[in-house]
């Protein structure tokens, strides 16, 4: 009787471990994969624009530049190495940044439709940008001989932070932050600053307001080696940092009470999320402008296909992050040859529709 009792009993289990050893299976596989994705796309971005180089040739350029051996040709290894290689690694560390902000704040506000934007970092990076571009020349002198355009990544990237702090100042009272409260003021700051924004783009001029408007929609045309060096050590950090919260973010997914019990510090944490995103998404704006919909369509995406666990989620999103912002960048470059869309117009018409089917599914009109 207890035996029989003992063996039903021990079939739940090894289900259980089955169905865990299968996901991560699944979770394993679908991280190889999407590695291969992103070198397939890093290989065919080098070589498409106007200049169109074959992949074998790509990859035998690049192999030359890491090995410091001297490529037979001239006119591509120019190409690839000075101007496309620059704006690919530019590409996947925004991407991936993007994607992982996206992550984070679905985790945070336990929702799975919340996006960076919602924090209103991205309208205070695009403020900032603005007022560089549009005052820069009036505020600082031709004499310092300083080219206010070249003072637009920090800008941006102080706006951003400079939100996010007032942002957490409002929403923190007496050591502990309001989740709601920093949605609303997110909400209030963003509208504030597309008001401050629209202000600008009245005052400006027509070669200020064109590069308010390339601004506004995102480009990775401006990428240099220069850039990287100053943004890349920023978003390098923030994406080592966050798989330092992946035990927190799996906790306050059952709120933030069960997380303080089960030992995490949930103040310090939401702190740290914060602080991240408004890292990652200031960098971000900073290097290529406004590019929306990646961090609300890819940590969702990926929820439904490898589940939520931000131990697999968290690496999976930035890596689906950068395949998608160079993909979309490929087709910016190619669509309207030799010309070049903004890589928001494409990242837009590819996430509006999908943020779309997220809302109708949860009305329960689609499966």
């Amino acid at each position: 009787m207890s035996a029989g009792v003992a063996g039903a009993g021990a079939v739940p289990s090894r289900t259980q471990a089955d169905a865990l050893a299968a996901r991560r299976r699944r979770a394993r596989l679908g991280l190889v994969a999407l590695a291969v994705l992103v070198g397939a796309l890093s290989i065919l971005a080098l070589g498409a624009g106007a200049v169109v180089i074959p992949p074998g040739r790509v990859v035998a350029i690049v192999w030359d530049a890491a090995t410091g051996a001297g490529s037979g040709a001239a006119r591509d290894a120019l190409v690839v190495t000075g101007i496309r290689l620059p704006r690919l690694l530019m590409g996947l560390l925004v991407g991936a940044a993007l994607a992982v902000a996206g992550a984070l704040m679905q985790g945070l506000f336990r929702n799975p439709l919340a996006d960076p934007g919602l924090v209103g970092v991205s309208s205070g990076a695009g403020l900032a940008a603005g007022i560089t571009i549009v005052l820069g020349e009036r505020l600082l002198p031709a004499a310092l001989g300083v080219d206010p355009f070249a003072l637009l990544p920090i800008g941006a990237f102080l706006g951003g932070l400079a939100s996010t702090l007032v942002l957490y100042a409002i929403a923190t009272r007496n050591g502990r932050t309001s989740i709601a409260t920093m949605l609303l003021a997110g909400i209030a700051l963003g509208a504030l600053a597309g008001a401050a924004s629209g202000f600008l783009a009245y005052l400006s001029d027509d070669r200020q307001l064109r590069d308010l408007t390339f601004w506004s929609l995102g480009s990775l045309g401006g990428a240099t080696w220069s850039k990287l060096a100053v943004v890349a050590p920023i978003l390098l950090v923030t994406l080592a940092a966050t798989p330092i919260l992946a035990r927190a973010l799996n906790a306050l997914v059952l709120g933030e009470a069960e997380a303080y019990h089960l030992g995490v510090a949930v103040e310090r944490a939401k702190a740290a999320i914060v602080v991240l995103v408004a890292a990652a998404v200031g960098a971000s704006v900073a290097a290529a402008g406004v590019i929306g919909f990646v961090g609300i369509v890819v940590p969702h995406l990926l929820r439904l296909a490898i589940g939520p666990d931000h131990r697999v989620l968290l690496p999976a999103s930035a890596l689906l992050g950068a395949a998608l912002l160079v993909g979309a960048d490929i087709v910016a470059r190619t669509v309207v040859a030799p010309a070049e869309l903004p890589i928001g117009i494409v990242t837009a018409a590819i996430g509006a529709p999908f943020f779309l089917w997220l809302l109708l599914r949860k009305r329960g009109l689609f499966p």
